[in-house]
Order: C-alpha cells, then sequence, then structure tokens
C-alpha cells in the first residue's frame, strides 16, 4: 500500500508551479517553448487547446471532489501520483533535470485530497468519450477520494503494477 504522494518537477523550476496560475498570455507562451515530440511535450503543440482542455478538467476535479465533501484549498489542483510512477521518471524529459518530492499520505485528511486514474486529464477525456479500446467505467471519469483510492488498491494493487489497464504508452498513467 502506497504511503507517500510524489511531486514530480523538472529541477531548473521551483516544484508545485502550475501553468493554471499564470495569466493565460503567459501560460501559453511557456507551452509553446515546451512543445516536442517527448511524452511531456506533446501535449504543449497546440498550447491554447491543452489550456482549454485543463482548466475544464480543473473544474471538473474542484466540483466532483466538492460534491464528494471535499473541500479544495485552491482553485486549481496540484498534481502528484500516489506512491511512485516509473513511467513518470522514464518519461522525463531530462533525467538529471528530474526532480521528485515525496509526501507522507498521512499528512493529508480526506476533506484535503481526490484522485483519478489515470492523469485526471485522461481520466476526464475517457469519462467524457469514452473511447471502447481504452475506457473502464470503474476508473475513468472518476473522482475518488481518499478512502475510496486506498480501497481500490487495496482490492486491485497498486495503479501502475497490477491494474490491467490497455492505456497507450504515451499516455501518463
Amino acid at each position: 500500500m502506497p504511503t507517500y504522494l510524489t511531486h514530480y518537477y523538472n529541477l531548473d523550476n521551483e516544484p508545485f508551479r502550475s501553468l493554471s496560475a499564470l495569466p493565460e498570455q503567459e501560460a501559453l507562451r511557456i507551452m509553446a517553448e515546451l512543445a516536442d515530440d517527448t511524452p511531456f511535450g506533446e501535449r504543449f503543440r497546440d498550447p491554447a487547446q491543452y489550456l482549454k482542455n485543463r482548466k475544464a478538467t480543473e473544474q471538473w476535479v474542484r466540483e466532483g471532489f466538492s460534491a464528494k465533501g471535499g473541500n479544495p484549498q485552491d482553485p486549481y489542483p496540484n498534481p502528484m501520483v500516489l506512491g511512485s510512477s516509473k513511467w513518470m521518471e522514464k518519461a522525463a524529459p531530462d533525467p538529471k533535470k528530474h526532480g521528485e518530492i515525496r509526501i507522507p499520505l498521512s499528512l493529508f485528511t480526506e476533506d484535503d485530497i481526490s484522485f483519478t486514474y489515470p492523469d485526471s486529464m485522461i481520466s476526464h477525456w475517457f469519462g467524457l468519450e469514452k473511447p471502447p479500446e481504452y475506457y473502464l467505467p470503474c476508473l475513468h471519469g472518476i473522482i475518488f477520494t481518499l478512502p475510496e483510492i486506498l480501497q481500490l488498491v487495496k482490492e486491485k494493487g497498486r495503479p501502475e503494477e497490477d491494474w490491467h489497464t490497455n492505456l497507450p504508452p504515451h499516455l501518463a498513467p
């Protein structure tokens, strides 16, 4: 059972920064600079569309978490991973600049934190469009509370290791 959350970030930047906290034009400029053919950069090829999808996803996460009794403190989520992610570690654009911060899960209550599987933008997309080759109704398009995700991990094992999903390799689990 995972006992911590991991925040992944580029060591050239401060941790816990978000494009969502920036004025739109600055966020678009940064995304245009980050666009490339890596799993991290390909999402920024159309910065305006990405930002629109991101804001819709963040609203979905916030509303879904609040509907389940959560008490979000920030206007947008701070992305983290339950336990660790081999995918995130392998897909890092520059392993020498790959940073991680681990925070004990015990510091959070069910009012503080919510989860999606996979990545919130992918889960939101799959929940809306239900692509038959990938969609799993028990996982996608759902906001999980802390007790719900821990029960799911207890039943199914660790998400990236034991859950038998057919996500394409370029999508973050």
